[in-house]
């Protein structure tokens, strides 16, 4: 484990040097006097987001003397911007809003503050009622170096009208074999059978293939950091993908990621869709979706393994280099708490929610009323995935749709481009993962180190 956190180091020193020398910039940071503090939060542009910061005048209220003072990005430059920061030690945000793929890295590296004392003290927050999956994802040899305010995981998504005409039932849980065949009796020259990612890049189309990859019985990589981009399984996984595309697939994938894809469902051009549980919130609204009231979820598609949806969450960190830890813990604390959830709740209606953190969510009767086409499935799914292993195999990072290491961005982008160019009939599935090999043992061994 500390041969592990070394490489880590040296690795992410590495790849986020170019970036901290880059000259991202953001807002000043807290100082503040003993009496006054300003806290400066760096966050991405989401609705949820955007939420937090309308209803920012309640904890300010509650907690005088503590102003909050929101940097809204782009995800792109939010992360550049924040990773620059934190690297360096700048200094400039107090608190940062990060991806379940950076917290393990960067809780390893010290970048973060570890939250675990603040959180189990205070009874009233109740730190077990954070979804566990989500809790393992953001902790470290036990210890939690952010909170979650809102979490996903990956179901399908199939539409009960097109099911039913064409005579079809499906399961809660169903086999991809099942989904595949599925597909190929809903495809009709008015709508695909499904809709998949093809779209290049580690965050587009290897969300959802690598969960495929993990339920056939591959991984990215072995216990001992060998690539197995080519090894036998990785390729039925993405050989299997590429054919259920090419036979049933939407026109174009490679041009499709998440947006795309919601748009045909909900303009009802695909029979099915697999990806992240949060569309559902979108597909249920009358005022902008086609298939309002006419949509069926159930768990994402297996082979080998029980379960195969991914786990991502936004949470809120605190840097090291704040010089204001205390009142920023106080504002993570306020924000993902269960009295900030029925604060949106009865202030912008239960809808708006933040999903996917907490068991007690969906406990509460209007938001169980208000999301009672996606909310039970969700909640179970999420609990379900096991972030720790996956796939049938020990893995030496927590994650499930992505690997915890800094080059993992790179590698899984250029891999995603030649498995793109297989999508498009431009090279052969081999071929790409062949070349993938090579390129993510780069990476590879660099963890050995």
């Amino acid at each position: 484990m500390l041969a592990r956190r070394r490489a880590l180091a040296i690795g992410a020193g590495l790849a986020i040097s170019a970036i901290a020398l880059s000259g991202c910039s953001g807002a000043g940071g807290g100082g503040g006097s003993a009496k006054e503090v300003t806290l400066t939060l760096a966050t991405v542009n989401n609705p949820q987001m955007k939420d937090m910061e309308e209803l920012k005048g309640t904890f300010e209220k509650q907690n005088p003397g503590i102003k909050v003072n929101f940097v809204q990005m782009e995800e792109g430059d939010l992360r550049a911007a924040v990773t620059a920061d934190v690297a360096s030690g700048a200094g400039q945000y107090d608190i940062v809003t990060v991806g379940a793929y950076e917290v393990p890295q960067w809780g390893a590296l010290g970048w973060l503050k570890d939250l675990t004392p603040a959180l189990e003290s205070d009874a009233s927050y109740d730190v077990k009622d954070i979804l566990e999956p989500v809790r393992k994802a953001i902790s470290v040899d036990g210890k939690q170096y952010a909170a979650p305010f809102y979490g996903e995981s990956s179901i399908l998504m199939y539409n009960k009208e097109m099911f039913a005409a064409a005579g079809l039932t499906i399961s809660n849980n169903p086999t991809w074999q099942e989904v595949r065949e599925y597909a190929k009796k809903l495809n009709t020259p008015d709508h695909a059978g499904i809709c998949l990612r093809g779209k290049p890049g580690w965050g587009d189309l290897f969300a959802p293939l690598t969960t495929v990859v993990q339920t056939f019985g591959g991984a990215w990589y072995d216990e001992n950091w060998k690539a197995q981009v080519n090894a036998p399984e990785f390729k039925e996984a993405v050989n299997f993908y590429v054919d259920t595309l090419k036979e049933s697939g939407e026109a174009d994938p490679v041009s499709n990621s998440f947006t795309e894809c919601l748009n045909l469902l909900q303009t009802g051009k695909v029979a099915m869709w697999y990806d992240a549980s949060v569309a559902a919130s979108i597909l249920e609204d009358p005022k902008t979706s086609a298939v309002a009231g006419k949509m069926g979820y159930v768990h994402a598609p297996t082979y080998k393994t029980k379960e195969s949806g991914w786990l991502w969450s936004w949470n809120l960190a605190v840097p090291n280099t704040t010089k204001n830890s205390d009142a920023a813990t106080t504002f993570v604390k306020w924000a993902t708490s269960k009295e900030y959830q029925q604060l949106v709740g009865t202030t912008l209606g239960w809808t708006r929610v933040p999903p996917g953190a907490r068991n007690s969510t969906y406990s509460i009767p209007e938001y169980k009323e208000a999301a009672k086409a996606f909310a039970p499935i969700t909640l179970e799914v999420m609990n379900s995935v096991n972030p720790v292993q996956p796939g049938l195999n020990p893995q030496p990072w927590v994650g499930i749709q992505y690997v915890t290491i800094p080059e993992f961005q790179d590698v899984g982008n250029q891999v995603a481009q030649l498995v793109a160019d297989a999508i498009a009939g431009r090279t052969t599935v081999d071929e790409a993962l062949d070349k993938g090999q090579v390129i993510a043992q780069v990476a590879g061994d660099k963890q050995k180190k």
